[in-house]
């Protein structure tokens, strides 16, 4: 579920005309996609089940690549680093809310207290990237209050549509067309469709009713996690199946887990 939740993210980072010129000017993301989005998926892995070592690596890396880069504002002109903070800020607020609300959308229960428990931990991740925590929402009511604050400052310009062409048909090669067709299509239309109602305002296309993609969302919740554990944990990389060994064999993913992780990880003697 999480990549359905990452297509989402990237759809509403795209909103914000600086954060999408500034991949825009800084990325060839239409050549080397895959590739992209594979890398940004290890940083987030690594961030979340990697070492402390290996995270504050990954931060230190990213944040060199940052410090490097500018874009042109398209409506004004104006050069901007695509490290000023209210950028980071926006990459990190819709990717949390992305992960979150797909994961709570496709069936998994998470409480009041868990949900503001995710977004109060992912602050480390934003002061990885170049972030002050002070700065960044520290539970969902928070979040909520972030996006109402930002709203005026979006817009679906070019560089926003041609994001969406891109993730409703991602050039492949030709004899891979119908296998696009038959699996990125719908896992992108639900990552579309779980938007909120005024991204779809924005981008001026329709999405299906909500209850249709909630249960389409939940349906794909239940056939992803009915996979048999013994080829779901062949899938992980690396640095997912690392972590499970530092834990031991309790800290597998499962509902059980994730009703009793904050006891779990709360004993003394956890790290």
């Amino acid at each position: 579920m999480m990549w359905i939740a990452g297509v989402r993210a990237l759809y509403l980072q795209a909103l914000h005309p600086r954060a999408v010129r500034g991949v825009m000017e800084n990325s060839d993301f239409r050549r080397d996609a895959w590739g992209r989005l594979l890398r940004t998926a290890d940083f987030v892995g690594t961030l979340t089940y990697g070492t402390t070592e290996a995270a504050e690596r990954a931060g230190s890396r990213v944040r060199a690549i940052h410090r490097k880069l500018s874009a042109t504002d398209p409506g004004t002109g104006e050069r901007f680093p695509v490290d000023d903070p209210e950028l980071l800020l926006w990459i990190h607020c819709a990717q949390i809310d992305s992960f979150l609300h797909v994961l709570r959308r496709s069936g998994v229960r998470l409480t009041a207290a868990q949900a503001d428990r995710y977004v109060d931990e992912n602050r480390m991740g934003a002061r990885l990237v170049g972030l002050d925590p002070a700065d960044v929402p520290a539970d969902t009511a928070g979040l909520a209050a972030y996006f109402e604050r930002i709203r005026p400052e979006l817009a679906a310009g070019p560089d926003a549509h041609a994001v969406d062409d891109f993730l409703r048909a991602p050039p492949i090669h030709a004899l891979l067309v119908p296998g696009r067709n038959l699996l990125w299509r719908p896992l992108a239309g639900l990552a579309y469709g779980s938007l909120p109602g005024w991204a779809h305002q924005l981008y001026r296309r329709p999405a299906p009713a909500p209850r249709s993609t909630s249960r389409r969302l939940r349906l794909t919740g239940r056939v992803l996690r009915s996979i048999p554990a013994g080829l779901r944990w062949k899938l992980p990389p690396g640095h997912i199946l690392k972590a499970m060994r530092r834990m031991g064999p309790g800290s597998r993913p499962s509902p059980y887990t994730l009703r009793t992780s904050a006891a779990i990880l709360d004993r003394p003697g956890r790290a």
